[in-house]
């Protein structure tokens, strides 16, 4: 959408092949249905955030960053605000409003737009050297007859296999590889962190704010710390979730086979010292109760007994028997709670795919395909991904404008 509404602008004639009965499916989700439309930082920090290939989006950020990105949809009616991490949102908080801003240009600018239509083959002649030209795409409509729509450029943004059910059932991995590019395979991303610990599932549905997130990869008996975060994660039936997670597992395409541990730190606001004293006061108070009855100030509930096992002290032991070295390994146990990160969840609840068409087939100031004079990708479909808070939507938004300059210069 909005590359088809940039190149509208511009005064270009323009069909968008829509698969969907409504435009922008999964756009409409994204952000819990708020739509974190990007990151209001500069583009040093959406590169260091970009977890997959992030020198490829230089040229793409530097042409259209996030202050561009907030200035466009400012601009076009709809206002923004700017939330913790800067995260951006609309005031509305109505990820569908961003849409309907896409929506209106696409009419403003007279884009043709095809719904329910489906894009079953990419027409094109071949050169000798292995180079390509698009002529044409085919395509089947809702009933059932067959166009080909012909054109002088054309762009794929068909986003990864993340969230299938609003339209991302790999296409554009299909076509790229039928037309001999080098595509990395779908892998989920920004995903819950399966774990083989049983006592997730004891805790299920818990929620903790202001945890000190650390993970580690192992390789050869070598440990080093990979990932490291701070704020709200979710305990599932399977493992974690919540932002910090879903961001730890953006790193795990780089860490594949090797095992990787995760600690929390349950208590930041404390060093270790400062913590030990804490929970001898709150011995104090309850010095007669049995220590499984001593936690409630210092944990939520549901995670008391699984604290209270991995201690290995004795749960119906009078807190006042309790001694220093078994209150140093309850100390220990709140600043490293440990987890091992044995995969991920599926497809199917991932926010964004890992993998994508190879960004060496792709020019990183254009967006053309390299082997050809006029396809060009944009979004998902690219083998980049990055960190939760708007990195992805704008790594679309940039590419997507990166296209459609590239476009009306070779047009014009």
């Amino acid at each position: 959408m909005m590359c088809a509404a940039l190149l509208g602008e511009k005064g270009i004639d323009v069909t968008l092949v829509e698969k969907n009965k409504r435009l922008g499916m999964k756009l409409n989700i994204t952000g819990k249905g708020r739509c974190n439309l990007t990151n209001a930082c500069d583009t040093d920090t959406l590169i260091k955030n970009t977890v997959t290939n992030p020198r490829f989006m230089y040229s793409a950020f530097s042409g259209f960053n996030s202050d561009d990105v907030i200035s466009f949809i400012n601009g076009n009616g709809l206002a923004t605000k700017v939330e913790r991490g800067n995260r951006v949102f609309p005031v509305s908080d109505k990820a569908m409003d961003v849409t309907a801003v896409l929506e209106g240009l696409l009419k403003k600018y007279n884009v043709r737009v095809l719904r329910e239509c489906t894009v079953k083959e990419i027409l094109t002649a071949q050169g000798e050297d292995g180079s390509f030209t698009v002529n044409a795409v085919r395509v089947k409509a809702s009933d059932g007859s067959i166009m080909e729509l012909g054109g002088d450029a054309f762009v794929l943004a068909t986003g990864g296999l993340s969230y299938p059910l609003t339209g991302s059932t790999g296409d554009g991995f299909t076509f790229a590889r039928k037309l001999g590019l080098d595509v990395k395979d779908g892998r989920p991303s920004l995903v819950q962190l399966k774990c083989r610990e049983g006592y997730c599932s004891d805790m299920a549905g818990l929620t903790l704010k202001n945890t000190g997130f650390s993970m580690y990869a192992i390789k050869k008996g070598k440990e080093k710390l990979v990932f490291k975060d701070f704020g709200e994660m979710l305990f599932t039936h399977t493992g974690i979730s919540g932002p910090v997670a879903l961001s730890a597992s953006a790193m795990l395409g780089k860490y594949e086979g090797e095992e990787l541990r995760v600690e929390l730190d349950l208590k930041t606001a404390l060093d270790a010292d400062a913590l030990d004293k804490r929970i001898l006061r709150d011995f104090e108070t309850e010095k007669n109760k049995h220590f499984i009855n001593s936690l409630d100030d210092l944990l939520p509930k549901s995670m008391i007994t699984v604290v209270v096992d991995l201690s290995g002290i004795e749960p119906h032991k009078q807190v006042n028997s309790v001694t220093k070295e078994e209150r140093a390994e309850l100390v220990r146990l709140l600043k490293h709670f440990p987890l091992t990160v044995i995969g991920t969840g599926g497809m199917d609840e991932a926010i964004i795919t890992r993998g994508g068409i190879s960004v060496k087939e792709i020019d990183p100031k254009s967006m053309r395909i390299k082997k050809s004079d006029n396809l060009y990708v944009a979004g998902e479909l690219i083998d980049v991904d990055a960190f939760t808070g708007g990195f992805n939507l704008q790594i679309a938004w940039s590419t997507a404008h990166a296209a459609a300059e590239a476009i009306s210069l070779s047009l014009y």
